[in-house]
């Protein structure tokens, strides 16, 4: 896989993103989906429909969006990193989730605050299947900006554990990680002080 060559997922991705999260100096949507062949990025905050948000016609039932919400994946019972949610919050019966079971994913990109906000914004959300994900690891840039919780990833991140895992390549994450990774090194403390984390992060 090039560096210079977008990453040919198979699953798409759909990130909306907060219009204050374009902001932040350590945002990794754009990036994402920079990076990504099948994603597009979108600045907003509400939409009426999957559809008006992806700017083609979309069944909602092929479609998943990840949002952890008041889900807390370490007491669900699994280790799966990838969890498909019932709507009683419990691990859904069809695992292992594999790439035909969905034509897309949405993400949520913005602070934990502006994540709620989309979501309770975009009531279409509820019609797609709920995923969280139960990272192993903390985010890889924790030191930088705050998560609210341990289970709360950068975009980028959550892009790459969630595509690893249901295509099976564990290149996605290493080459969306590694991006990251560059992202963090060039913010570390210099001549003109760190980055200012964001504090509902």
């Amino acid at each position: 896989m090039s560096a210079s060559e977008p990453i040919d997922n198979r699953l798409f991705i759909l990130i909306l993103q907060h219009p204050r999260e374009k902001k932040e100096p350590l945002a990794t949507a754009a990036l994402t989906a920079a990076m990504l062949h099948r994603a597009a990025l979108v600045v907003g905050l509400s939409w009426p429909n999957l559809a008006a948000a992806l700017g083609r016609p979309a069944d909602p039932r092929q479609w998943g969006v990840l949002y952890l919400g008041s889900a807390r994946p370490h007491r669900l019972g699994t280790e799966d990193e990838v969890i498909a949610l019932d709507r009683d919050q419990a691990p859904a019966r069809h695992r292992p989730l594999v790439p035909s079971q969905f034509a897309g994913v949405v993400l949520l990109d913005g602070s934990w605050r502006e994540a709620k906000a989309l979501w309770w914004r975009n009531p279409w959300l509820l019609k797609l299947q709920r995923l969280v994900l139960n990272p192993h690891q903390p985010s890889r840039y924790a030191r930088l900006r705050r998560e609210p919780r341990r289970e709360a990833l950068s975009t980028i991140e959550a892009a790459a554990l969630l595509l690893s895992r249901v295509e099976g390549r564990p290149e996605i994450e290493a080459t969306l990680n590694a991006a990251l990774d560059r992202l963090v090194a060039a913010a570390q403390p210099g001549p003109q002080g760190p980055i200012r984390p964001s504090a509902d992060r």
